[in-house]
């Protein structure tokens, strides 16, 4: 009997492997639990005790993972109409060999009618995300399919209680038909013999704990998800031509691309380009743009290297890495901007000013929107006049834009570690990341440990100087693209992996 649960239908909304793999899979053969997913699990648990202590609730009392008697059990608080019930039992049988079960965080007693009286019971559930994202509303929606089950009528409505918008309202109309389509899909991939096919997705893989395992398979058979580009839409209609290699891919002429549903010319042109550079390991440049983008990226006196680390649960840029390079002494110099304190902030956002209008020429390279959105922000939450921020703004350089812009390069992300780690670059910490930098700067706060703080630090400096390398690289690469082979046009540039 295959026990199926809104987390698991949560998954597969994400990956329909995982699903699988969380199901069938070798349990040995997990990632253990990053740091950061660490901090997530325990700021969500923060959360749910925060929202549980608004509430007069009550919890069925079974022995763990016993589902039948904790089925029991909340039967009976409901059949007693309890007001509030949490982490109720519910159970369903979906088909012969499918049993559903559902453990809303919030049973909510409310007027109506159901098979106990003048009452009936709603599900909420708490998620620490601050939107309501679909797959949440497809959970409550789990909810209340097998709700309707047991308590023979269907709940008019259910809630997410999200930790900043706080109590949200599921348009049941919308969610419950979708949500039963994807529940039917679910059943049928689970019941196939074998795990759905590897498709390696950044944006939904890097806190999966089969991501090893998933990631060695993809590289061992060179899958086409590899390849930037490549997105789950567009996989099925590639593989359906037959165009399941690199190789295969950069022999195919754009325009029979263009025909593909979903695809254009400049999506067409770019992915050919993608696999032409993945499979000769070189760089190729876009079009005739080298020349124009080598006066935007000129080799200035001075220049400075810019890089934010923050903690998105405090709302808070706590460090302001800057490298400043004087080319004419060659000195360089790294200045860590630190905010020990949550409360320091303002200081350090003074601190920043004062390097920068130091040298009011020079141009400030960084990599994606984000530090210029940041800088924006802290620009209007501790005042600097709109003439001042024009000044600033137009000094910055997003590296990212410019290097998708120019190049095509052989990577399988235009994230600045895979960029640069491919022109020869490495970080001291191969494990540091921002994510892990959140996690380090929380250990901080928590046990005052300065070690924490000397691995931000050096992590931030390395992010800083592989910006430097970057942008000197390519520099050199557009003043002389030596065998650069084809070019392509190409009018949007790659959207930012941050």
């Amino acid at each position: 009997m295959l026990l199926l649960t809104a987390e698991l239908l949560l998954y597969f909304q994400r990956c329909n492997r995982r699903a699988f793999l969380d199901v069938f899979g070798d349990q040995d053969q997990r990632d253990p639990p990053s740091d950061y997913l660490l901090k997530l699990i325990q700021d969500s648990g923060t959360h749910r005790k925060r929202v549980l202590s608004q509430w007069n609730w009550q919890q069925p009392d079974y022995p763990k993972d016993d589902w039948e008697s904790g089925f029991q059990a909340t039967v009976r608080l409901m059949q007693e109409g309890v007001e509030c019930i949490h982490r109720g039992v519910l159970l369903a049988q979906e088909t012969p060999d499918v049993l559903l079960l559902s453990q809303p965080d919030l049973l909510i007693r409310q007027p109506g009618q159901s098979r106990w009286g003048d009452w009936i019971y709603i599900p909420a559930e708490i998620k620490l995300g601050k939107r309501p994202k679909l797959e949440y509303q497809f959970m409550a929606a789990f909810d209340v399919h097998v709700l309707a089950d047991i308590q023979e009528e269907w709940a008019e409505t259910a809630y997410l209680l999200l930790r900043e918008k706080g109590t949200y309202e599921v348009d049941l109309w919308k969610t419950v038909p979708p949500m039963q389509t994807l529940l039917k899909e679910c059943i049928a991939t689970l019941a196939a013999p074998d795990a759905p096919e590897v498709f390696i997705a950044r944006n939904r893989c890097n806190l999966c704990s089969w991501y090893s395992q998933c990631y060695t398979i993809a590289q061992s058979t060179e899958h086409l998800s590899l390849l930037p580009g490549v997105t789950a839409s567009r996989y099925p209609h590639l593989k359906a031509k037959g165009l399941t290699t690199v190789a295969a891919l950069a022999t195919t002429p754009p325009d029979v691309l263009e025909t593909f549903p979903g695809f254009n010319a400049d999506i067409a042109h770019k992915l050919v380009f993608q696999a032409r550079s993945s499979l000769e390991n070189r760089a190729l440049v876009r079009s005739d743009v080298e020349f124009q983008l080598a006066q935007d990226l000129p080799t200035a006196e001075v220049e400075l290297y810019f890089d934010i680390e923050a903690e998105p649960e405090l709302n808070l840029a706590y460090l302001h890495g800057i490298l400043v390079v004087d080319r004419r002494t060659g000195a360089e110099t790294f200045h860590p901007l630190l905010a020990k304190q949550p409360e320091n902030e303002p200081e350090v956002w003074q601190q920043f000013l004062d390097l920068v209008w130091r040298y009011p020429t020079a141009p400030i390279y960084h990599f994606c929107p984000y530090e210029l959105q940041t800088i924006e922000r802290l620009a209007y939450t501790y005042g600097l006049s709109e003439s001042l921020l024009r000044s600033l703004r137009s000094r910055f350089v997003d590296l990212h834009e410019r290097v998708t812009r120019a190049v095509v390069l052989p990577v399988e992300s235009y994230a600045l570690k895979p960029i640069v780690r491919w022109m020869g670059f490495e970080w001291r910490d191969p494990n540091g990341s921002g994510a892990q930098a959140i996690c380090w700067y929380d250990q901080w706060l928590e046990t005052g440990d300065r070690s924490y703080l000397e691995l931000i630090l050096r992590y931030n400096e390395d992010d800083c100087r592989a910006m430097r390398h970057l942008k000197d690289w390519l520099v050199e690469f557009l003043t002389d693209p030596s065998e650069s082979g084809s070019t392509v046009e190409m009018t949007h540039p790659e959207p930012c992996p941050y």
